[in-house]
């Protein structure tokens, strides 16, 4: 029997049992349709926090007090210790170190900001000039902070995006005085625009020197230090400094957490490709559920043509060709089946997309390969026993039989 031949049976068998056909295409659709969705919700997710710690800058060491590792979640928790503050002092310490191109200690805080007669709460964040280097972030209008010593802080800001547009419309931000608190400060600089990072929307912060974030907020503690090491090759000798130089501060104890964000990134890459891979998996059973549906389906149809099998072995067709010709239908059906789903699957991605722009919903390459090649091994796998079925008729009692 001819390829063609073959093609042009399998089409006119289909054709004539729609009802089962579309029950068969409905499955197998579904199945693909489920794998490519599910996959693209974790590789989307992936992507996300991927980009959110990769707008950090690079070679970004961030140091946070108290020892996390000594209970295994918030220092000092557990056994009821305060973790030890850091200091501004502690902060222009790790710049002894060699591996250590910058640093931006942060202090953030949340204050009520006022411009004439408009008023918004924002978050504060104080730090130094070399933040906007260590945090790659750019400007819109203006200058950043000035160089001068940390200690003491001049009365300027620079505004995120959204405050600038919020607070003063149409006028021009440069030059203009807020007071946040009971303090004034002129805007210097307006920062580009840049999104959420890590759930923190820099559009929306003001950024003041850090001696007058302590002043505003009372207090000398440091909410984190950012560390920018020289080269990506270094950030393991920056990491090793910083431990070395504020246990020495702290009289001999390591009471910090360094945090890399490679270290970081490359844990959250194999949690949720793990997780990708793993609900993948799990809507890959439906494609099972599709198969045997298949397996079913051609076992009635086997019952239902009898006379149409023993017809054809009566005329020369062998038991081979009888097989080729049920798995043949199966393989067509899974190909329209998987060709549905992944119409079906890229559809609620675009979708996805334009619902949740910020996340990037794709579904992985392997998964493309894995739902369509999947659903086609599950239908010739589920149509071998009823092929085989078909094959051992006995012509002439397939003939006299009646159905």
């Amino acid at each position: 029997m001819r390829i063609a031949d073959l093609s042009a049976f399998t089409w006119q068998v289909m054709r004539g049992n729609r009802g089962r056909t579309l029950l068969i295409l409905l499955a197998m659709g579904i199945g693909v349709a489920a794998v490519l969705m599910v996959t693209a919700l974790g590789e989307g997710a992936r992507r996300y926090v991927l980009k959110q710690f990769s707008g950090l800058g690079s070679n970004l060491v961030i140091v946070l007090p108290g020892r996390a590792e000594t209970a295994g979640g918030i220092p000092g928790f557990i056994t009821g210790k305060t973790p030890r503050l850091l200091t501004l002092d502690d902060a222009l310490a790790l710049a002894r170190s060699r591996a250590v191109r910058r640093i931006a200690p942060l202090i953030v805080g949340t204050g009520d900001v006022h411009w004439n007669a408009r008023t918004r709460e924002s978050p504060i964040l104080g730090t130094t000039a070399d933040f906007i280097a260590v945090r790659e972030m750019n400007l819109a209008q203006g200058l950043f902070l000035p160089e001068s010593d940390p200690h003491h802080g001049q009365p300027v800001c620079v505004v995120g995006a959204r405050v600038a547009r919020e607070l003063f419309g149409h006028t021009p931000a440069l030059g203009q005085w807020l007071r946040i608190g009971d303090r004034r400060f002129r805007v210097i600089g307006v920062a580009a625009p840049q999104g959420e990072s890590l759930g923190f929307n820099t559009d929306q912060i003001v950024i003041v020197p850090l001696a007058a974030a302590q002043a505003l907020f009372n207090s000398e503690a440091l909410f984190r230090i950012l560390v920018e090491a020289k080269s990506r090759g270094q950030v393991a000798a920056a990491k090793t400094d910083i431990l070395e130089i504020v246990k020495q501060r702290h009289e001999g104890e390591r009471d910090i957490t360094v945090i890399t964000q490679d270290a970081v990134l490359s844990t959250f890459d194999r949690i949720l490709g793990a997780l990708t891979l793993a609900v993948g998996g799990i809507a890959a059973i439906s494609l099972s559920v599709a198969g045997i549906l298949v397996m079913n389906v051609m076992l009635i149809s086997v019952t239902q043509r009898r006379r149409e099998i023993g017809l054809l072995k009566a005329l020369g067709a062998t038991s081979g060709q009888i097989r080729l010709i049920f798995v043949s239908e199966a393989i067509l059906l899974a190909l329209a089946g998987a060709s549905a789903g992944m119409a079906a699957g890229w559809a609620s991605q675009f979708l996805l997309g334009h619902l949740f722009p910020s996340i990037p919903f794709a579904a992985p390459w392997w998964a493309v390969i894995a739902a369509p090649a999947t659903a086609i091994a599950t239908a010739i796998v589920f149509s071998i026993t009823p092929a085989r079925q078909a094959a051992r008729l006995d012509p002439v009692a397939a003939l006299a039989a009646r159905t």
